[in-house]
């Protein structure tokens, strides 16, 4: 039997490369799925990459409370109640030190990082089935520290703690809470990260990443996606309230 077989799923950020390919797998486990983002366009093209069926879309700004209603209200609308919620969607915001960090792009990362988060939680925790599960994309950088990246790191603090309070509230219910803390994955934010610390050299930037990680490479968004499957899965039905790293030892 396929392991989401007649569950529903709400994915943020589900036009990235995370979300998508997470779309993905919970489609071939036998999920229906909604992918949420903010561009309609690549919403488009992933429901079209994906097949279509068993799939569809709503754009909505995270950090709105008027837009992450309607994603919930739509939601209801197509499940009644939902099964899985991947709380996703995030932004890296630049690479300076604390000194010279811009204000306006520090409030635009933990307005989408953390209160985005925070809002999907408040209006979709409402229309979750007793017994399912939230997950929620935090970092290796919420476990530790990264220089000239303070706002993204300092996010991914946060949603932990969002993360350790919503799986005591959910907890009555049965729901299990988790993050999912990954290493670099080999995606667009990793390519704009790379050229914010080496500009012009980014491929140096990369190789100096994989030297961190003792399995010598980033990760691939599939890996991340299984990973969120068995947190979405009742292979996991007694885990809730950890932080899930999927880091090839960056952390150990």
């Amino acid at each position: 039997m396929k392991k989401l077989e007649n569950k529903t799923a709400v994915i943020t950020g589900g036009a990235g490369s995370i979300g998508r390919t997470t779309a993905k797998l919970f489609l071939n486990q036998g999920a229906k799925v909604l992918l949420v983002d903010r561009d309609e366009k690549s919403l488009k093209e992933a429901v079209d990459e994906l097949g279509g069926k068993n799939v569809n879309y709503c754009v909505a700004d995270v950090t709105k409370a008027a837009d992450v209603k309607r994603y919930a209200d739509e939601a209801a609308k197509l499940f009644r109640k939902v099964d899985v919620f991947f709380n996703n969607a995030g932004i890296e915001g630049v690479v300076k030190p604390v000194t010279d960090y811009p204000e306006e792009i520090f409030d635009k990362v933990m307005a989408v990082n953390v209160k985005g988060v925070w809002l999907g939680n408040k209006y979709i925790s409402p229309i979750l089935k007793d017994g399912g599960s939230v997950i929620m994309s935090s970092s290796v950088a919420g476990l530790g520290g990264t220089p000239n990246v303070s706002a993204y790191v300092i996010s991914k603090h946060a949603v932990i703690g969002v993360m350790r309070n919503l799986a005591l509230e959910l907890a009555p219910r049965k729901i299990r809470v988790n993050t999912i803390n990954p290493s670099p994955v080999d995606n667009r934010m990793m390519r704009s990260l790379e050229e914010g610390f080496a500009p012009s050299h980014g491929a140096e930037a990369k190789k100096g990443f994989e030297q961190t990680i003792p399995l010598g490479r980033y990760a691939i968004p599939e890996e991340i996606a299984k990973l969120v499957l068995f947190l979405a899965s009742d292979d996991s039905q007694f885990i809730t309230g950890t932080t899930q790293v999927i880091d090839g030892g960056m952390t150990t």
